[in-house]
């Protein structure tokens, strides 16, 4: 199923994100709360407008890439919500 090549995809460049950015994004969730996963799926989901109707200027910079990048932090807010109760 295409679905788990995905799921798998997503856990790599969680892990692999994670190793390079630190926890960032559970230490802003302690500081900031739940807004903080607000700001970064707004971030994100700018980025995939901007790049729905312009060519990307920094190379890498995909749809695709914003799609997993908002799946992953999506997942996150979850997993954070479930320990904090949001």
């Amino acid at each position: 199923m295409k679905f788990d090549a995905i799921y798998k995809e997503l856990d790599e460049i969680y892990r692999a994100k994670n190793a390079d950015y630190g926890d960032s994004f559970t230490e802003t969730m302690r500081i900031a709360g739940i807004v903080s996963a607000a700001t970064r799926l707004y971030d994100k989901a700018h980025r995939l407008l901007t790049l729905s109707t312009n060519q990307a200027q920094v190379k890498d910079e995909t749809i695709r890439d914003t799609l997993l990048d908002m799946a992953n932090y999506a997942i996150m807010s979850i997993d954070e919500g479930d320990k904090n109760g949001y």
